[in-house]
């Protein structure tokens, strides 16, 4: 997979079949959307590409009060490379593009520029300056439009909002069983073995957990200002 940053100097995507959104945790009603968008990109012989935002919409529009996230883009990036994405194409959300209306990101963005063939949009997928466009809309733009359901796991709703919840009160399990993989974290440790992570990252509360460490069994710790494990000096990758 190739993360691409911005709009400007884009590489020729073939037929590209492309969704959008912050896909926070890439959890398992995230990836039923994002297969749909692999598999119609091959059946065009084209392309498949994930817009999303750095850093988080809420963060600059000033509402990140009590926000913590399941993923940072390196986090995102490497999940979606899992699943066989080809393109990462990371918003850089600042307040000139919040302001840009649903018809100037189809029309500028998404079709000038990325030369999109169809679009894929979850079930109450909505976009541009105070969240305008809607499937809809985006039915009259000359695009193929395919929209995905709400996804259930024994009868109840996926959504990144719930599997924080989880997290927060230690729920591991359940997480997991949501997300349809373990809770990653990528860090650096330092010489003390202390992670050092976004500060928007979500951690699991303060205790110990089972964990794999760089494809090894080990154990972190959730300590007051962050975590620590037995690795030292270098950059990790934690499953939960």
């Amino acid at each position: 997979m190739q993360t691409l940053f911005g709009f400007n100097s884009l590489p020729l995507i073939k037929h590209a079949v492309a969704t959008v959104g912050s896909y926070d945790g890439v959890h398992i009603g995230h990836k039923v959307l994002i297969e749909q968008v692999i598999r119609r990109a091959k059946l065009r012989g084209g392309e498949s590409v994930v817009l999303t935002f750095e850093p988080h919409p809420r963060i600059t529009l000033g509402q990140d009060e009590g926000l913590k996230l399941l993923t940072t883009a390196e986090e995102k990036g490497q999940i979606l490379e899992s699943l066989g994405v080809d393109y990462m194409l990371i918003i850089p959300f600042d307040r000139a593009f919040s302001r840009l209306t649903h018809e100037q990101f189809i029309s500028e963005y998404l079709i000038d520029k990325l030369h999109i063939e169809e679009l894929v949009v979850g079930y109450n997928h909505h976009f541009g300056h105070n969240k305008g466009g809607d499937y809809n809309f985006l039915t009259t733009q000359g695009l193929e439009v395919t929209r995905i359901d709400q996804q259930l796991v024994e009868n109840n709703k996926v959504s990144s909002t719930i599997i924080r919840s989880t997290i927060e009160r230690g729920d591991m399990y359940t997480a997991n069983q949501l997300l349809g993989h373990t809770y990653l974290i990528i860090g650096t440790s330092d010489n003390n073995g202390f992670v050092a992570t976004d500060s928007y990252k979500l951690l699991p509360p303060l205790g110990s957990y089972r964990a794999v460490i760089d494809g090894s069994d080990g154990e972190i710790r959730v300590v007051e200002g962050g975590l620590h494990c037995s690795v030292e000096n270098k950059l990790i990758t934690i499953e939960i």
